[in-house]
């Protein structure tokens, strides 16, 4: 715990809060998913703080493609490699043995996870400047041109405003399985389509965004 400490570059008043962002639920109660959920606004918050202060003339649309870019999954999980979390995880005998200390989700769960702990021990002040810092990279970096591919979530609502539609609504349908292996069923609500959608994964960021393309697939043969 002290190496990570050492690679963030911040000592924690409370050592208990940074355990907690690492107990990923598949070890047991207490996990990390309160602190997931918190985190998950303040580095939407944050994020869109830093780029609309070094943006001026950015228009909507090119803050929210980028907003998309850095928080997405594949941002967050290449900062905790860079920090070595994947060392510190505390996960089940299962996701253990099938790399889960490795897996995008999980990572980008705990990066979340641990944004919020910052937060809470150490204030706005120092979470937005140690995400600053792992982001610089990339917050000066508008071009549409270079930009990865939007995830469906990020498709699907810029298809509804371009088309004066309402956002879609999602819905937990379903959860099944046990606390440490939970497989969660998803309803996408969008105005065009009569019935809603479905998708499914093993959590409920990843059956969104399954429901999102599954309703895309539905919408984009109807442009034009």
């Amino acid at each position: 715990m002290i190496t990570l400490q050492t690679r963030l570059a911040y000592q924690f008043r409370d050592p208990a809060l940074l355990q907690l962002a690492l107990c990923h639920r598949s070890a047991g109660k207490p996990d990390n998913e309160r602190l997931e959920f918190l985190g998950d606004a303040v580095l939407g918050f944050i994020v869109a703080d830093l780029i609309y202060r070094r943006h001026p003339a950015a228009s909507e649309g090119e803050l929210s493609r980028l907003r998309a870019k850095l928080v997405q999954r594949s941002t967050l999980s290449a900062i905790a490699r860079q920090l070595k979390l994947g060392d510190h995880l505390r996960l089940g005998q299962g996701e253990l043995k099938s790399g889960g200390a490795q897996r995008e989700s999980i990572l980008a769960d705990a990066m979340e996870a641990l944004l919020c702990a910052l937060y809470l021990d150490g204030g706005l002040a120092v979470c937005t400047s140690k995400l600053e810092a792992w982001l610089t990279p990339l917050l000066d970096d508008t071009g549409s041109e270079e930009q990865p591919a939007k995830d469906a979530k990020t498709r699907l609502q810029e298809w509804l405003q371009a088309h004066r539609k309402p956002l879609p609504v999602y819905t937990v349908a379903h959860i099944s399985g046990s606390d440490h292996a939970q497989h969660f069923t998803v309803s996408c609500q969008v105005a065009p389509l009569a019935i809603a959608v479905q998708g499914s994964g093993s959590s409920r960021k990843e059956a969104e965004q399954q429901a999102a393309a599954l309703a895309l697939q539905q919408l984009e043969p109807r442009r034009g």
